[in-house]
């Protein structure tokens, strides 16, 4: 099935869904400076994927593909490796003078090679440009040609690949042929497949918009100025505890934290993939009290006497949206939580100048502070 370059999966277009992949991706940390404009315009994030993996499979195929070793099993004339004797004997290969073997050969058909072949055949049939596509589809026939003829492996299983010394030249091949894996969206447009669509898979999609904002900041941000951490664990500052509290006390798992070595600051954003307000007891719109209760236990929770950022921190619940725009805040105890959205139906440029949004001061806050006015009190 040809995989449509535009369209929508769920109300987002799928040009978005490109452009937070490549947020997430290993990829985005490798591109120069200029190469990054490609996120000016989603619509060619294939064909730059395309192209750079078509430049690295044609370096590669020059100096041969890094080999792997995979388990055989066959009747030979002779011994190779171990030899299976319940097999050997329950054939009565013996008689004719044959012996059944377990052996490991080194060949070029490994779960790497085989996920960039069908990388190519993704992209071959992805990318706007057809010359492209057809530089594709032929490289993916010269890996065939060169022994790769194995089914893809799974995302899980590539995942799981290694590096050593020896194939580090294949890092950025893998990152992406990972890439076009994701790239290769199914649409709810009409075609000859039943496919679940994203929109449906919350857990993917949380997962991938926590990674994008992670990766956005990680590689737009000064890094003279700012340090990204993602995945950060927080500890609840008990004072004491029974015996077997530990074993069902639950645990904090923030998504990323912004420290600003220059301002002195520090940004705790927690990402949800759900509307950022929910049908109240006696209004329309009202927060999710359980979001707002976790933010304050995150902010809460790393005070430290001894450290300096942890008193004033900043909390931000970043939802995404489609159509919608909230940005307000409030300051609990000497912290600011904002509440956020990122219109993902907007354009590449909004997306990002709302992501970088959520370092810059409010508006409507800063004008508070500029007029000497402080909130109500509730």
């Amino acid at each position: 099935m040809d995989m449509p370059s535009t369209g929508y999966v769920g109300s987002i277009p799928v040009r978005n869904l490109w452009l937070l992949m490549l947020y997430a991706s290993d990829f985005y940390r490798e591109l120069d400076a200029a190469s990054r404009s490609i996120e000016d315009n989603p619509d060619d994030i294939p064909d730059l994927v395309a192209a750079m993996l078509t430049n690295c499979v044609e370096r590669r195929l020059k100096r041969n593909l890094t080999p792997g070793y995979r388990n055989r099993d066959e009747i030979l004339s002779r011994v190779r490796g171990r030899i299976d004797h319940l097999r050997t004997e329950s054939h009565m290969l013996l008689e004719r003078g044959k012996v059944a073997c377990s052996f490991d050969e080194l060949c070029a058909d490994t779960p790497r090679n085989r996920s960039v072949r069908a990388a190519l055949l993704m992209l071959s049939r992805l990318v706007g440009d057809r010359e492209l596509g057809t530089r594709c589809a032929s490289l993916a026939s010269r890996l065939w040609e060169a022994g790769v003829t194995g089914e893809p492996p799974g995302k899980r299983q590539l995942s799981l690949e290694t590096f050593g010394r020896g194939d580090i030249a294949d890092r950025q091949m893998v990152s992406l042929a990972k890439l076009a894996y994701d790239l290769a969206l199914p649409t709810e447009e009409l075609g000859s497949r039943q496919l679940a669509t994203p929109d449906r898979e919350e857990h993917w999609l949380r997962k991938l918009f926590e990674k994008a904002v992670g990766g956005f900041f990680d590689c737009t941000l000064d890094r003279a100025r700012w340090c990204v951490t993602t995945g950060d664990w927080l500890q609840w500052p008990v004072v004491r505890k029974t015996s077997r509290i530990g074993e069902i006390l639950p645990a904090m798992k923030t998504d990323i934290i912004l420290e600003n070595n220059v301002a002195a600051s520090r940004i705790i954003i927690d990402t949800k993939f759900t509307e950022i307000v929910q049908t109240g007891w006696y209004r329309e719109a009202s927060l999710k009290s359980g979001y707002l209760y976790q933010m304050y236990a995150y902010l809460r929770s790393q005070e430290k006497p001894e450290d300096a950022l942890s008193a004033s921190a900043t909390g931000v619940l970043l939802h995404p949206s489609v159509g919608d725009d909230y940005d307000e805040a409030l300051e609990l105890q000497g912290h600011v939580i904002r509440f956020m959205t990122v219109d993902l139906t907007a354009s590449a440029c909004d997306i990002r100048n709302r992501l970088l949004e959520v370092v810059g001061p409010m508006p409507e806050w800063t004008k508070l502070l500029r007029d000497g006015m402080t909130l109500a009190k509730t």
